[in-house]
């Protein structure tokens, strides 16, 4: 092929979504858990105690150099991440009480589905000739059964499902943006991701170079002084902005 033809040739569009509260509510198994485990009424402040869950969530998996994936590690940061957010709002567990509502939580969250109009906008795309694939952090089984009780692993090709815990990087490190779009042959100014979490999600895909749209359905703030992105709350502005810039 020559130079030229290779110009002219159309580049493969793409769009990837994150995965926990960005396709699903995040916060049902969490309040589930709560509510399981140590008897929480309906007047504690589920939402801002979730909001702290996954800020120490990141903050320790910053600390160990990325999320770990199995053993010893990966279980004191799940139990730690309860003890200090729960403690910010007056529950002190124990690390058994801990270990008890990382485990309540974590079964939970494979009783799951989709946020309203998720799957027809990844069907849609797709029908359009899209790239259209996942990347996420976590231990590659767990987020696995995840994407299985979503009901997407029928629709998403597993080549195009990146998981942190088996590509060896962990957002926000742009080098796992980098890997995906070089291995799908993509170019990063036509790849689009999706995701709730700035530090996570927004930060690692802009420092790639992508188009990003951040699902701020929660109301955070910004962490950093990066560019802001586009804010969405919903799916269906999720679909009007990916309309806009397609």
């Amino acid at each position: 092929m020559t130079q030229s033809e290779n110009t002219n040739r159309p580049q493969s569009r793409a769009v990837f979504f994150d995965v926990d509260d960005t396709l699903y509510d995040h916060l049902i198994p969490f309040r589930q858990a709560l509510e399981e485990v140590l008897a929480t009424s309906a007047e504690f402040p589920y939402p801002e105690a979730y909001h702290r869950m996954r800020f120490y969530s990141d903050k320790l998996s910053a600390e160990a150099g990325g999320t770990p994936t199995h053993g010893r590690a990966l279980e004191e940061m799940r139990t730690q991440r309860f003890v200090l957010a729960l403690r910010e709002f007056g529950l002190e567990l124990s690390d058994t009480q801990a270990a008890q509502v990382q485990a309540a939580y974590l079964r939970r969250q494979f009783d799951i589905t989709l946020f309203e109009g998720a799957r027809g906008l990844i069907a849609g795309l797709m029908e359009q000739g899209l790239t259209v694939g996942i990347i996420t952090n976590g231990p590659p089984e767990h987020q696995m059964k995840k994407i299985t009780a979503l009901g997407l692993r029928d629709l998403i090709p597993p080549e195009r499902v990146f998981i942190s815990g088996a590509v060896g990087i962990t957002k926000p490190d742009r080098r796992l943006f980098d890997h995906v779009a070089d291995k799908l042959g993509l170019s990063p100014a036509n790849c689009t991701y999706i995701g709730d979490s700035w530090r996570n999600d927004i930060v690692g895909a802009l420092d790639a170079g992508w188009k990003v749209l951040w699902f701020n359905h929660r109301g955070a703030e910004p962490e950093s002084a990066h560019p802001m992105p586009s804010q969405v709350t919903n799916y269906a502005e999720i679909e009007r902005e990916l309309l806009r810039s397609l």
